[in-house]
């Protein structure tokens, strides 16, 4: 069982340069014992006979043809632009 004691904290928040009062630490203290005394519950667990269910990486996809599957429609969208020149759409300037 792995405890982490306010001096601890105390240490860790001046080199982090933190405010820290005694209650905070305390607080912090026991949070933080509290989350390692669940990660060596979980690193104690019984996964031998467990199989990952997925990896991204087993999947063998095909790469489709690289065809062009749509028209061109750029002036058919530039006429429903507010206003458009040379092929492309106009803005307001927003910078000066």
């Amino acid at each position: 069982m792995t405890t982490v004691n306010q001096e601890t904290i105390k240490k860790v928040a001046h080199l982090a340069r933190l405010k820290i009062n005694d209650e905070e630490s305390k607080t912090t203290a026991a949070a933080i014992t509290e989350v390692l005394n669940l990660v060596e519950k979980i690193n104690t667990a019984n996964v031998e006979d467990v199989h990952p269910l997925a990896n991204p990486l087993d999947n063998n996809l095909t790469p489709r043809a690289d065809a062009v599957s749509e028209s061109n429609q750029r002036e058919a969208l530039l006429l429903l632009a507010p206003s458009s020149e040379a092929g492309l759409y106009l803005v307001p300037q927003v910078i000066e």
